[in-house]
């Protein structure tokens, strides 16, 4: 007989494994492209409804499109800035309208930010804190009342390997996201109480549209440029978002009921942190 005061709801069952996501609805951050897109593609795949929040209404648009095509629930689009507070206060608004409700918060939200420390402005340091750190807090606080009402919730913050193992001049993204690492703990401490687990994926190198922007910039086309940032990763090559949303979409299902409270490198095998 399991402990008292647990609902039998919140147990797994230890019987097969169901990854699907009928009857739930997600919100996730930088939605519109990359991992936020990959993710939410197979969540609404999955029979999920999905709210994608980004800050170019062309590009959303474009991505909403493109998940609607396989989609098995609804898909609305949002234009917000979630480094500013009222921004997301109406963009959580916006979902809720549409959704009715939100039992899995992805924040996805980031850009790869880095300089030498002595370079690095007050202002840098705010907008980065703002963008990565901040925007889940408020969001969190948003969607923690209905989650501990329905005593379920997934949360899942988006670091990367440098939240662990941070290297020279890879401030202020390194710290910020260590700060995430160290939210995801105490979210999911709180959390357990209500099941409402909470988990952080580490981004190693994924081929996204940020490094196809490097590559252009240092005019290299971006399969050389990717395979040459493969050499340096054990399994040999870089990550497709795809390989990322997959173990999101676990943990955003009933399929991973016992896991909380871990930050997972999804890199294969670059990070010397486990």
């Amino acid at each position: 007989m399991y402990g008292s005061g647990r609902n039998k709801r919140d147990l797994g069952t230890g019987g097969d494994m169901e990854i699907g996501h009928n009857g739930k609805a997600a919100f996730i951050t930088g939605g519109s492209k990359g991992i936020g897109l990959a993710i939410a593609s197979q969540f609404a795949a999955g029979g999920g409804d999905v709210a994608i929040v980004a800050r170019r209404r062309e590009t959303l648009d474009a991505a909403a499109k493109e998940i609607g095509a396989k989609a098995r629930g609804r898909v609305v689009a949002i234009s917000a800035d979630v480094s500013r507070a009222d921004e997301i206060t109406r963009a959580y608004g916006e979902g809720m309208r549409a959704l009715g409700r939100i039992d899995v918060l992805v924040n996805n939200a980031g850009t790869s930010r880095r300089g030498a420390f002595m370079e690095i402005t007050d202002r840098v340091w705010q907008q980065d804190l703002d963008l990565k750190l901040f925007a889940a807090i408020r969001l969190v606080r948003l969607v923690w009342p209905q989650m501990v009402e329905r005593r379920w919730g997934r949360i899942i913050n988006v670091l990367n390997i440098g939240a662990k193992a941070p290297r020279a001049a890879s401030a202020p993204t390194s710290v910020s996201r260590a700060a995430g690492m160290a939210l995801t703990k105490v979210l999911a401490g709180e959390g357990a109480p209500h099941n409402i687990l909470v988990n952080a994926l580490l981004v190693g190198t994924i081929a996204t549209d940020q490094w196809v922007q490097r590559a252009k910039k240092e005019g290299i086309p971006v399969e050389t440029y990717l395979a040459n940032i493969g050499k340096e990763i054990p399994l040999g090559r870089v990550g497709t978002a795809q390989e990322f949303a997959n173990l999101a979409c676990f943990l955003a299902s009933d399929a991973g009921s016992y896991i909380t409270g871990t930050a997972t490198n999804i890199d294969g095998g670059r990070s010397p942190v486990v």
